[in-house]
């Protein structure tokens, strides 16, 4: 006969909870950790946004290379962000503003 394994002890399994109709609280860590990567990336994003108002700014031009820099520094770092984390749902956000944003022409 098989023992019964508590759903609070470290090693359970996941068939055990679902038999005895309780939830498996293994993923709660998993979604609180990965909300924060969310809010972290939506800081970022902020961050960039920023930039790029940054660099429409006509009493900033002189600093138009730096903060070139800067905003190329930023987007590596978010799409290394997307991948280390896994996060396709922001990669599919972005890319879906990206291509609703009108062309700019340039004067």
């Amino acid at each position: 006969m098989k023992e019964h394994v508590d759903c609070n002890k470290e090693h359970h399994h996941e068939e055990c909870c679902r038999k005895q109709g309780n939830k498996h609280h293994r993923h709660g860590a998993k979604t609180f950790r990965r909300r924060r990567a969310i809010a972290f990336w939506e800081i970022l994003e902020q961050k960039r946004s920023t930039l790029k108002k940054q660099l429409e700014t006509p009493e900033l031009q002189a600093i138009n290379p730096v903060l070139v820099g800067e905003l190329k520094a930023i987007d590596m770092v978010m799409d290394e962000f997307v991948r280390a984390f896994e996060l396709h749902e922001v990669e599919d956000k972005e890319y879906k503003n990206e291509s609703a944003e009108p062309a700019k022409e340039n004067d």
